[in-house]
């Protein structure tokens, strides 16, 4: 694959590349460049997470080395989100949902290196100012005027993952970009070089505004059936040809046509003949035009991107529940 397609096809379905120059002279320099993503194993794993892992077929398909950090050390360091006691089988969940979705996006899971923080991150030093570990955590820790010193000893952390794992380039949520503009701006101070950084979108919640882990209605879960899924899309914020803080839109953008697009597949929206017949759409950008003219109503996107939505969640959800004690072991207090 010649650089310029590879480094368009890591850049896609992106919110933002830093920079997009430094990837392409990365892959004009390196054949296999290596690529890390974090996740910390918080709470269950779910759609929003999707939409980011799915890219990882993109980056396996480009030749980059994967590498996945179960970042369990910071999972219990973020305001202790993670008990100690359940670290391990959080970890253990977390990885087998990844491995499930990155099959499902249609690439091969064994394509994927899984580190666990605490095989590493206890015996690194860190440093930097207070000030700066504050601002760059400030989107994705708790944060306070008394802090906690384990949410900014995260974002050290954080950084230093980088040259840890000797990551050429780093993938997370544009809401890690202060985390990420630290580590570019410090790690050259210590000889190591700076990262090309790439974000993913975050997605809006069912409801309307942020996706909240702790609103059931707001997101879809993994282990979600297409009743439950059809109950939440047909519910959601989906007004008539608006597009801002519509999650069942950037669901369709973010991950359904990405997913159909590998498999060669249309979503078919079904509609009456006599209001126009049913459509066909074998990109994200069509099905937007038509939804913000109005030639697509909200009443006939929701069932088919419901449908849709079951669809590519449907392999996830039979991996995670042909193996039910990991749920139960991770989340006791949910399915014990």
């Amino acid at each position: 694959m010649h650089p310029a397609e590879r480094t368009e096809l890591v850049a896609r379905h992106t919110e933002e590349v830093v920079t997009e120059a430094e990837l392409a002279a990365l892959f004009d320099e390196r054949e296999a460049p290596s690529v890390y993503i974090g996740y910390a194993p918080t709470g269950e794993m779910h759609i929003g997470h999707y939409t980011t892992i799915r890219k990882l077929a993109d980056f396996i398909e480009a030749g980059l080395e994967v590498t996945v950090l179960v970042a369990d050390l910071h999972a219990h360091l973020d305001d202790a989100k993670s008990p100690f006691e359940l670290l391990e089988a959080r970890s253990a969940y977390y990885r087998t949902a990844i491995e499930a979705m990155i099959e499902a996006a249609g690439a091969d899971p064994a394509g994927v290196e899984f580190v666990r923080g605490t095989d590493y991150q206890l015996e690194e030093p860190y440093g930097t100012t207070l000030s700066r570990a504050r601002r760059a955590g400030s989107e994705v820790v708790r944060q306070s005027e008394n802090p906690n010193l384990g949410g900014l000893v995260y974002t050290l952390m954080q950084s230093l993952d980088v040259a840890a794992l000797e990551a050429d380039i780093v993938y997370g949520g544009i809401d890690q970009r202060g985390i990420y503009m630290l580590a570019r701006e410090q790690l050259p101070e210590r000889d190591y070089d700076k990262p090309v950084c790439v974000f993913a979108p975050l997605l809006s919640g069912l409801t309307g505004g942020k996706m909240s882990a702790s609103e059931s209605g707001s997101k879809i879960d993994l282990t979600d059936d297409e009743g439950a899924v059809a109950e939440k899309v047909q519910a959601a914020y989906c007004p008539a040809g608006e597009l801002e803080d519509n999650g069942v839109m950037e669901y369709l953008r973010y991950l359904v046509f990405p997913v159909f697009e590998e498999r060669g597949e249309a979503l078919v929206v079904e509609r009456p003949a006599e209001y126009g017949g049913d459509l066909s759409y074998g990109g994200y950008d069509a099905l937007e035009s038509d939804f913000v003219s109005g030639d697509l109503h909200p009443a006939d996107l929701k069932p088919a991107a419901a449908a849709a939505i079951a669809d590519v969640i449907a392999p996830v959800r039979e991996w995670l529940l042909e193996a039910p004690t990991l749920l139960e072991d991770a989340y006791p207090e949910t399915y014990g």
